[in-house]
């Protein structure tokens, strides 16, 4: 069995993105810690799984369902993320580290889950953001998320070099603003010039084709500041 599997689908560009995918005919393993929004669809395509990516336990879980099902991953779409906006200086150390497990650690280790269940045409992609790219505009109170979202980019890069001859192909989109909860938490009552479905849809045939043109490279998708 051929999957797409997305993180982060409880709202915004992940729900709209496993929607999508699903619409199209591809089997879907939509991921995340609140599994009711996704499931509520009750689509056919679409099987949706209560899971943290920073979770041992959860991604054994996931595993073990591949194993079972025989499965091949075509992609895989790290798009959870966390954001913690708060002055760098009233920042626990807890708060930071949470950040950083979801948005760095828990990328890591489910792409170190998900590589051996793919084959040299398939596709790791990273959602990151353009608070991560070097020398854009930053704001305060993004300490936390903008460098975990930095830290993804160069982690990229890394893992292009590192499995270019054997596959899969690894890229990053830095997303400008889209309409989303998220966004809200960021920059409270800005509205954004795209939506979450407008994204998704970008990121979709991106996640199904980049892999094709790029690899190891880090693609800023953004018509606005921030």
């Amino acid at each position: 069995m051929e999957y797409v599997i997305v993180t982060g689908t409880s709202r915004g560009i992940g729900f709209e993105l496993s929607k999508l995918l699903a619409d199209a005919g591809y089997k879907v393993l939509a991921l995340s810690r609140n599994e009711k929004p996704i499931k509520s669809l009750n689509h056919k395509n679409i099987e949706a799984f209560s899971f943290d990516v920073s979770s041992v336990e959860d991604r054994d879980d996931l595993s073990n369902y591949l194993k079972d099902k025989k499965g091949n991953v075509i992609a895989l779409i790290n798009n959870a993320g966390k954001l913690i906006n708060k002055p760098f200086l009233e920042l626990t150390e807890e708060e930071f580290m949470a950040v950083y497990e979801v948005n760095v650690f828990g990328v890591a280790a489910m792409t170190r889950l998900i590589i051996p269940f793919m084959d040299k045409n398939a596709h790791v992609l990273t959602i990151s953001s353009m608070g991560g790219i070097q020398g854009s505009a930053k704001f305060p109170g993004l300490s936390a998320y903008s460098s975990s979202k930095g830290a993804v980019l160069t982690l990229t890069e890394l893992l292009a070099e590192e499995f270019k001859e054997t596959g899969p192909a690894f890229n990053a989109l830095a997303l400008g603003a889209v309409q989303t909860e998220m966004l809200e938490e960021a920059f409270p009552g800005y509205e954004a010039p795209v939506s979450a479905k407008e994204m998704a849809e970008y990121i979709m045939d991106f996640a199904l084709k980049g892999q094709k043109m790029y690899n190891g490279k880090i693609l800023q998708v953004s018509s606005s500041t921030p």
